[in-house]
């Protein structure tokens, strides 16, 4: 499958089919000459349950919406973004912070499910402390330093945790978000969902 015909499949762009490809979490695309994605991979994604988050236990969650990796020059981590190259170490400091959100609004859902095009690859917990850049008000650059990564994945057509979370409640929340598909709609990296589903619009 061409990158725009897995695009219409999936109900995203191209761009955005492509910084898919680029996490590495999807096996068999081909990156040299044409992008290619295999069909039975986007059968597989296609398959993916929609997340159920009546279980969360709160109103509203909020959503890390992840780039590829990208490279950094910052004092305690060297990549910002998700990619499946990265270990778990790497992926808790480039998924952590800093990012333009309310943080108060953050932490009270508990959990932070990391997205790429719209599919649950990450999971953060441990968000009750947070820090800020500098930035007057609730809006500026925050970070989460005591942020646990309850889990992550490999390969989203076959989603297994590759973390091994010690905490029961973090692997009942892993469990219950990796490997689905969670639309989400900002402007920013941080959206907001309600986890009720008869009020959610949100969609990407």
């Amino acid at each position: 499958m061409t990158t725009g015909q897995a695009g219409t499949a999936l109900g995203c762009s191209i761009p955005t089919v492509k910084k898919l490809m680029a996490t590495g979490v999807v096996p068999g695309v081909r990156e040299t000459g044409r992008q290619v994605f295999p069909l039975a991979a986007l059968q597989r994604l296609q398959a993916l349950p929609a997340a159920d988050l009546t279980g969360l236990g709160t109103g509203e969650v909020a959503v890390l919406r992840s780039d590829a990796p990208a490279r950094v020059e910052e004092p305690d981590r060297e990549w910002i973004g998700f990619g499946t190259a990265l270990d778990g170490t790497q992926l808790l400091a480039a998924l952590s912070g800093w990012w333009r959100c309310d943080p108060a609004r953050v932490a009270a859902g508990g959990v932070l499910p990391v997205t790429v095009a719209g599919f649950v690859v990450a999971v953060l917990t441990g968000l009750a402390e947070w820090e800020a850049d500098g930035t007057v008000g609730t809006t500026g650059r925050h970070r989460f330093p005591r942020a646990r990564l309850a889990g992550y994945l490999t390969d989203l057509t076959a989603p297994v945790n590759a973390a091994t979370p010690t905490d029961p409640e973090d692997a009942r929340l892993a469990g219950l978000l990796l490997g689905t598909r969670l639309p989400s709609v900002s402007g920013g990296p941080i959206a907001y969902v309600t986890t009720d589903p008869t009020t959610d619009d949100a969609g990407e």
